[in-house]
């Protein structure tokens, strides 16, 4: 069926304009009083949006208002250095998020003079802006009618309009998108987009819907057939991978911590890290033979003082934080130094490793 003829046939009944008052409606009256509500400034909304990915609200409050401390302006962004970016968002995660951000704001300043683009088509070619991102922006900044469709919105549209699709699929996406163009409010699309996002958050939530103060109970099918923890549809994941590890907190003579900067592309790129020691494939013998050959150094290991787990979308480390002591040796690795405990305080690091730095003698 094509998208047209299935979005007509999904909608065959639904009043549209009933759903945008009651929704528009209650999202005026029961919204959260959040920070990047203060205004439409395209700026504020756009950093709030790409911090809002994959993280709860209550975490991004406090990010949000250093971030615009720090950078208050496009501009002060675009100028920033990428390892004081790094370090402002260190603990968010996801931290590709934050160099996309600056190299579009980057491209923003030089290619549309600080002006954020109002137009979908301009604005979706930016860096890590990608479709719910350009709505969000589009919608809420600037009154645009463009669909803004996550996870959260799929599953109050699946719900209310009963639509089974698996919303794991991107054709799923696309489904969605066009139901909120047929369905979003013309003189009010940031408050119908909002309210979307804001009815998923505070009613609609994954498990255990708030139905009886949900404002669109009367028109939501899932309700009425009783089926509304059934819905979404999702295909489950494939299973992640783990990965041992062995993290190591090696000091010299000075007290100095070794740590090394990660690959400028990739997992965590940029961000700072103690030595870590793949051990699929070494035991626990082989770990002081492997650093000389990798690190140039010789080390005693001392204490296995942690156990750290950190789980990735598609990959799991599962790291023993052993410390270390220097016996000899040069050190021999790119991107990698002793630094006291001022300097390393002023790195970013990701959230596992930050887990370590108390195991730090003083």
């Amino acid at each position: 069926m094509r998208k047209k003829d299935q979005v007509e046939h999904i909608l065959q009944g639904f009043n549209p304009s009933l759903f945008r008052e009651r929704l528009i409606d209650w999202f005026k009256k029961e919204q959260r009083i959040l920070p990047w509500r203060e205004n439409q400034d395209p700026y504020r909304v756009w950093v709030s949006e790409i911090m809002l990915q994959q993280t709860r609200v209550d975490t991004v409050i406090p990010y949000f208002n250093n971030f615009l401390s720090k950078f208050p302006t496009l501009e002060a962004l675009a100028e920033a250095d990428e390892q004081e970016v790094l370090k402002a968002w260190e603990g968010l995660g996801y931290y590709s998020r934050a160099r996309n951000l600056q190299n579009a704001v980057r491209e923003v300043v030089e290619e549309y003079g600080g002006v954020v683009p109002d137009d979908p088509t301009e604005l979706g070619k930016l860096k890590g802006v990608g479709p719910y991102t350009k709505g969000a922006i589009i919608s809420i900044a600037y009154d645009t009618a463009e669909p803004a469709v996550d996870g959260n919105v799929m599953r109050v549209l699946s719900r209310i309009l009963h639509v089974e699709e698996d919303i794991a699929k991107q054709s799923t996406r696309k489904l969605f998108e066009e139901l909120v163009r047929e369905l979003i409010s013309k003189e009010d699309p940031s408050s119908f987009n909002q309210g979307l996002m804001e009815l998923g958050a505070l009613i609609c939530t994954p498990k255990t819907p708030s139905c009886m103060l949900c404002p669109i109970q009367e028109q939501c099918l899932a309700f009425e057939k009783g089926i509304e923890t059934e819905l979404p549809i999702k295909s489950s994941k494939k299973k992640q991978k783990k990965i041992p590890y062995m993290l190591l907190l090696i000091q010299n003579e000075e007290g100095e911590v070794l740590v090394e900067q990660r690959p400028s592309e990739g997992l965590l790129a940029s961000l700072w890290q103690f030595p870590m020691v793949p051990l699929s494939d070494l035991d626990q013998e082989a770990v002081k033979h492997w650093f000389y050959g990798e690190y140039g150094l010789h080390i005693e290991l001392k204490d296995s003082v942690d156990q750290i787990k950190h789980v990735f979308s598609h990959l799991i480390w599962e790291m023993e934080v052993v410390k270390a002591e220097v016996t000899g040796g040069e050190l021999d690795r790119e991107r990698c130094r002793f630094v006291n405990l001022n300097e390393m305080n002023d790195l970013p690091f990701p959230v596992s490793h930050q887990k370590a730095h108390k195991y730090i003698s003083q």
